[in-house]
Parts: C-alpha cells; structure tokens; sequence
C-alpha cells in the first residue's frame, strides 16, 4: 500500500510540475510570437489525463504492485525525459508554433515524428497493469488513442506549414 501511495504521488507531482513547466514555456513561446494551433481539442486531453490519474487513486492507492510492469514504467519515464530534453524550452502540452523555427530532430526525434505521445501511450497502459488494472489499462489507453488520433493530425498540419 505504501508503495503505491508513493508511486501515485510522484506521477502526480511529476505531472503537476511538467504543467508548470509547460505553462512557462507557453507563455515564453507567445511572447516570442508563437500561434496555438487547434486549441479545441486541448480540453480533451486535459479530461483523459486528469480523469486516468484521478481514477488511479481510486482503484490503485492501496494495490500491490507488479514490478516487472513498474520497471517498464520507469524505462517510459527515462524515455520521457529524453523526450523533454531534446525539446527543451519548446516542450510544452499545447500546439505551438514558431514562425521561422526549425523542426527539432535530435534525441527522440531522429528515430519518431512523435515519441512524447509514444511515451504517453505507454505509460497509460504501463502504469495501471503495474497496480494489476488491465481494463483500466485498456479503456484509458483506447480514450487517449482516440484525443491522440485527433491531436497528431492536427499537429502534423501544424508541422508541415
């Protein structure tokens, strides 16, 4: 049970700070006269991501958990940093775009045009199979495939401008 409290509360403060951070890039990335693109769907992802770790509290705070499924997570979670390092001061959870601003190829994205939302995938399915939740893990990672199909083409619009 502790474990899990300890798990659950670090993806939550992890979460909470990759927030922070975002809106800090955001703001940063305005000034420098970044537009957002296809704001409409960013409501959407707010909801699965604060309703997956919502309801990860409620079915997971006291669940004993799978290590070989927590090791995945933690992999996904180097993976991520990758992911926030090679985007730097651009990584931010809303659609921006930088007239005259290159795409980042390095890191990650040598290799995905998307690997953050690679990561997320993962990680919405890694982490409730850790507290031995697969249906959660199933329904969650459908939800998020759905919001991710609208958000990725959206972007790829974006990106080829």
């Amino acid at each position: 049970m502790i474990l899990s409290i300890l798990i659950l509360s670090f993806v939550t403060l992890q979460r909470l700070a990759e927030l922070l951070w975002a809106r800090r890039n955001t703001r940063a990335l305005l000034a420098r006269g970044a537009y957002e693109v296809a704001p409409e769907h960013y409501p959407h992802i707010v909801a699965v991501h604060a309703a997956w770790l919502f309801g990860l509290w409620i079915v997971a705070w006291n669940a004993p958990v799978n290590l070989l499924w927590l090791a995945a997570f933690g992999v996904l979670q180097g993976l991520r940093i990758w992911v926030l390092v090679a985007l730097g001061p651009r990584w931010t959870t809303r659609i921006l775009v930088v007239p005259g601003e290159k795409l980042v190829r390095s890191g990650p994205y040598r290799y995905l045009s998307h690997p953050n939302y690679a990561v997320v995938a993962g990680e919405i399915a890694a982490l409730p199979l850790a507290f031995g939740q697969p249906l959660f893990a199933l329904v969650f990672t459908v939800v998020n495939g759905v919001v991710l199909y609208t958000r990725i083409k959206a972007e790829n619009r974006a990106l080829s401008q």
